[in-house]
């Protein structure tokens, strides 16, 4: 039985997926509130049928691609006009699709009740911001809604890096230009190299991926952009040190001051099932970084940036496990998968059961 994309796709976004799954030997698998399903109206796919789908989504350059067993990113729109984050891989000789169901509108920080501190981050004049979290935490989502606050608030040039482009913007307050890598840009690094010769005032770069790209993008917010990137990282101090790891040893002190000046703030979040069955809820750890904090970065004591968090509230920050407890007392999201995305499992049951204010 032939699998006509569109016509998947459709069923899949009309039930609230956020992700579909083609793999060789099995049905058709969604993620729905964080959990697999499969389509089991469908058969099992076998090669032929993934390579149709293939077939279906791709132009001549990315079928070559994919027919040369190369792992190939694209987006992809339906004829509903809804677009797509597509990755073809291979698993034991065989193709494989992962495929993101992205939101056509832009999602605003209000509509993603996200706390007040990351439309200060958006309205800075300079500086680094980082998302950062596992695969699917929602952190495109995220920075989405965060240049759409500066699109609505701020007359600025925004130039978006992007592998693919997800989200598109209009023009409303700002002119957004957003450059895909594969298509207009070889890669990240020289994208941002080349973006700071474009006349930029915000620049977000879709991964920091590599010592080239975390280099440009550090420059980019020393010299007077506001950057805002994202890192597979799961909490402020692992990010931190996760950038200062990618550099040789010898440079590590210049990267410390060069975070310690440039680092506006820190974003780690996850994602949770709603008890309620309606979607899922982001948690959050948010540094926002203080004169002491940039002090801790500098003197390689980046240890101390949880106990800063957790006495930062009056500057928006926000500690993960005092979070979660609180989206556990509200009812918001269950105990135990609350407990599964703890930092310190014994900090998580302090918060839930002892004296401090959670509320």
């Amino acid at each position: 039985m032939a699998v006509e994309i569109n016509r998947i796709l459709n069923e899949a976004r009309a039930i609230g997926c956020s992700d579909l799954h083609f793999t060789y030997g099995i049905h058709p698998i969604v993620r729905l509130n964080g959990a697999l399903r499969k389509m089991t109206r469908y058969g099992e796919m076998d090669e032929e049928q993934i390579l149709d789908i293939c077939n279906q989504m791709t132009n001549e350059n990315q079928m070559a691609s994919i027919r040369a067993h190369k792992d190939t990113d694209f987006s992809f729109q339906t004829t509903a006009g809804y677009r797509h984050r597509v990755n073809v891989y291979f698993q034991r000789g065989k193709t494989a699709i992962a495929i993101r169901l992205l939101r056509n509108d832009i999602p605003t920080l209000d509509d993603l009740h996200l706390p007040p501190v990351l439309a200060d981050f958006a309205m800075r004049p300079r500086g680094l911001v980082l998302v950062t979290g596992p695969t699917g935490s929602g952190k495109s989502t995220t920075l989405a809604g965060m240049i759409d606050y500066i699109n609505v608030h701020r007359s600025a040039h925004v130039i978006t890096i992007e592998d693919p482009i997800e989200y598109v913007h209009t023009h409303k307050l700002c002119m957004v230009n957003q450059r895909e890598v594969g298509d207009d840009v070889p890669d990240f690094a020289s994208a941002l190299r080349a973006a700071l010769r474009e006349d930029p005032d915000v620049i977000l770069v879709g991964e920091m991926r590599d010592f080239e790209t975390i280099t440009a993008a550090v420059t980019a917010a020393e010299t007077g952009h506001l950057v805002l990137s994202t890192l597979h990282t799961t909490s402020a101090a692992d990010t931190i040190n996760r950038i200062i790891d990618v550099y040789p040893e010898h440079q590590q002190g210049q990267i410390r001051t060069q975070l310690a000046n440039n680092l506006v703030g820190v974003i780690s979040q996850t994602l949770l099932p709603r008890m309620d069955g309606k979607g899922r809820e982001a948690c959050m750890e948010i540094l926002a970084v203080t004169d002491a904090c940039s002090a801790m970065i500098r003197d390689d004591k980046v240890h101390l940036l949880l106990s800063a968090i957790q006495s930062g509230k009056q500057y928006g920050m926000m500690c993960l496990d005092q979070e979660l407890a609180r989206y556990v007392k509200r009812g918001i999201v269950s105990e135990k998968d609350a407990l599964e995305k703890a930092q310190s499992k014994s900090e998580f049951y302090r918060f839930l059961n002892g004296t401090a204010a959670t509320t």
